[in-house]
C-alpha cells in the first residue's frame, strides 16, 4: 500500500517534471532532450520516463493547461456580438499564443490520441470554432469558400514564420496574421485553387510535427 508521504513525494516530482518541460518546450521547443526536463527538475530520468513513458505524454501533460486556454478563446469569439470580430479575434489571439511559445506553437499542429482530456478541448475548440466561421459567412464578412482547415493551413504557416523570424524580426508574424484576415475578408474573396481534402490535410499535419517519442 503506498503511504501518504510517498504520494506527496510523487506528487512534488509531477509538478517539478511539468514545470520544467513547460519551461524547457517554451525556450527551446519540443525537441529538447528528455534528461534536459529531468535535470531541470531535479529529478532522474528513470523518474521522468515512469510517470511519462514517451515525450507525447509528457507534451500532452504540459501543454494541458494552455490548451484549455486555447479552447477558452473559442468560446469568447462565440460570445462576441459582431461575427467577424469573433473570427478576427480568434484568429489574433490563437496566433499570439504561438508566438508566446515555441512548444505550443507545434503542438497546435499536432495530436495526441491518447491524452483524452488534452484532445477533448481541442475538439470542443475545433467544434466552437466551426460555428465561429458559419456566423461570420452568415453575416457576410467571411469569404464563404473559407473551410477549418483552411486554419489549420495558417497555423503551419504561422509556425514556419515564427520559426524563421522569432528571434530576429518578431513583428513578421504580425503582419502575416494581418494579410491573412485581409485574404479571409468576403469583401476581397477572389476564387481559391481547390482545397486539399481533410484527410490529407491531417496526414501533412503529423508530417509537419516533430517526432513524439
Amino acid at each position: 500500500m503506498t503511504t501518504p508521504g510517498l504520494r506527496v513525494d510523487a506528487e512534488r516530482n509531477r509538478q517539478r517534471i511539468i514545470t520544467a518541460a513547460r519551461e524547457a518546450f517554451a525556450e527551446c521547443g519540443l525537441d529538447v532532450p528528455m534528461d534536459e526536463v529531468a535535470r531541470r527538475a531535479g529529478v532522474g530520468v528513470g523518474t521522468l520516463y515512469r510517470r511519462y513513458p514517451t515525450r507525447a505524454d509528457l507534451v500532452a501533460a504540459a501543454f494541458e493547461q494552455k490548451m484549455a486556454a486555447y479552447a477558452g478563446i473559442a468560446r469568447d469569439a462565440l460570445a462576441e456580438p459582431d461575427p467577424w470580430q469573433g473570427f478576427r479575434g480568434y484568429v489574433e489571439r490563437v496566433c499570439a499564443m504561438q508566438a508566446e511559445d515555441r512548444g505550443f506553437n507545434l503542438v497546435l499542429t499536432m495530436s495526441f490520441p491518447t491524452a483524452k482530456r488534452f484532445e477533448a478541448d481541442r475538439d470542443r475548440s475545433f467544434a466552437d470554432f466551426l460555428v465561429v466561421v458559419e456566423r461570420a459567412k452568415a453575416a457576410g464578412r467571411l469569404r464563404a469558400d473559407f473551410v477549418a482547415e483552411d486554419m489549420v493551413m495558417f497555423l503551419m504557416a504561422n509556425a514556419g514564420v515564427l520559426t524563421a523570424t522569432a528571434d530576429a524580426a518578431p513583428e513578421t508574424s504580425r503582419r502575416l496574421v494581418a494579410y491573412f484576415l485581409q485574404a479571409c475578408a468576403a469583401t476581397t474573396a477572389e476564387p481559391l485553387p481547390p482545397q486539399a481534402a481533410p484527410r490529407r490535410m491531417y496526414r501533412a499535419m503529423l508530417r509537419f510535427a516533430p517526432d513524439k517519442r
